[in-house]
């Protein structure tokens, strides 16, 4: 389905004054027919039939008078075909018996246009002392938004490559570039882009683990590195956004852009993933003091012996590394120990 833009329809004012005048002119020679015809002057009976024929049917021409707000546009088919698109700003007129269509009219998506929209017709509602029953009779907008809009999917829970539940939100940033597309090709454009960010989250995230893991290729090129959700977002962003994008091509949807808002360790699994890290985080602080530790004894050791500020043997100085090491890697303060005597 190819998108046909209609652009030569702008006359709607003209148009409305047209059928204005018409009117005016119809009541006009309803009047005069029949002050005629009071008089006995019967050939003016057709003239008071045309005129009151008109006004019975004088309202279906405006009908196709067709207004538009900036970013937005309108499907129309005239008796099933697909006739154009009206998608630049302005005060048209068109055929009065073409349909607007937008399968997705009704369909709320968690994003910032329906939101709003949902918002302001409730409030509208209330002010105007509508019922809920009354509400949903309402017949919806079916304008199609050529706005960028947000769209927040639901938090998923989803095993990473290692296998272990994790949680995960994104927000997607789209827009439709082909409305024929959107509304023919599919079924519910917002349906489905929403189930696509579900299916493009679910296969992404199986690929990467949540932190960084030796041995795990998420590149596909066969080399193991150092991809992770945790530490690539960015990269996993742009791939779920890529996916997604193929997805909908054929639905007259852009994908401007998708980010992660949320990223956690499943719960069931949260409070042991806390604890390996703070084990893992100990280790790394424990290697580096026993490091820093080593170094000092050593220095130690070389400043004694190039001053000769005492001679040490062998069994000396396997003593003073062990207190120094002590000291320097004990979580508590040094308490020394005054020795009087002698070693031997």
């Amino acid at each position: 389905m190819k998108e046909k833009v209609l652009n030569n329809k702008k006359n709607g004012m003209a148009m409305l004054l047209l059928f204005a005048l018409l009117h005016l002119a119809a009541i006009g020679l309803v009047i005069f027919a029949g002050v005629k015809l009071d008089d006995g002057r019967m050939g003016f009976l057709p003239l008071l039939l045309l005129g009151v024929l008109w006004l019975m049917v004088g309202w279906v021409p405006f009908c196709g008078l067709k207004v538009l707000k900036p970013q937005e546009a309108l499907v129309l088919t005239l008796f099933g075909k697909y006739i154009g698109t009206l998608k630049e700003d302005g005060f048209y007129f068109v055929n009065p018996f073409c349909v607007a269509v937008n399968p997705a009219a009704r369909t709320k998506l968690n994003q910032s246009g329906d939101v709003d929209a949902g918002a302001n017709n409730a409030l509208l509602n209330v002010a105007l002392g509508k019922n809920a029953d009354a509400a949903a009779a309402e017949m919806p907008s079916k304008k199609i938004s050529l706005k960028a809009m947000t769209l927040s999917n639901s938090r998923q829970k989803i095993n990473d490559c290692l296998g272990n539940p994790v949680e995960i939100g994104i927000a997607v940033i789209w827009k439709v570039t082909d409305t024929a597309k959107a509304v023919f090709n599919v079924d519910n454009y917002k349906e489905y882009l929403s189930l696509q960010c579900d299916s493009a989250v679910r296969n992404i995230v199986r690929i990467y683990p949540y932190d960084v893991a030796p041995g795990v290729d998420t590149t596909g090129d066969g080399v193991a590195d150092e991809g992770s959700l945790r530490g690539s977002s960015e990269l996993v962003a742009q791939r779920i956004r890529d996916e997604i994008q193929q997805k909908v091509h054929e639905a007259g949807i852009e994908i401007l852009e998708a980010r992660i808002t949320y990223l956690a360790y499943a719960p069931e699994i949260a409070a042991v993933m806390l604890q390996r890290q703070q084990a893992s985080a100990i280790i790394d602080a424990r290697k580096m003091i026993v490091d820093g530790a080593v170094g000092m004894v050593e220095m130690a050791l070389e400043r004694l012996s190039e001053n000769h500020t005492v001679e040490l043997d062998e069994e000396r100085k396997a003593a003073m590394v062990s207190n120094l090491l002590v000291v320097l890697c004990g979580n508590r303060d040094a308490q020394p120990v005054v020795n009087s005597g002698s070693l031997y």
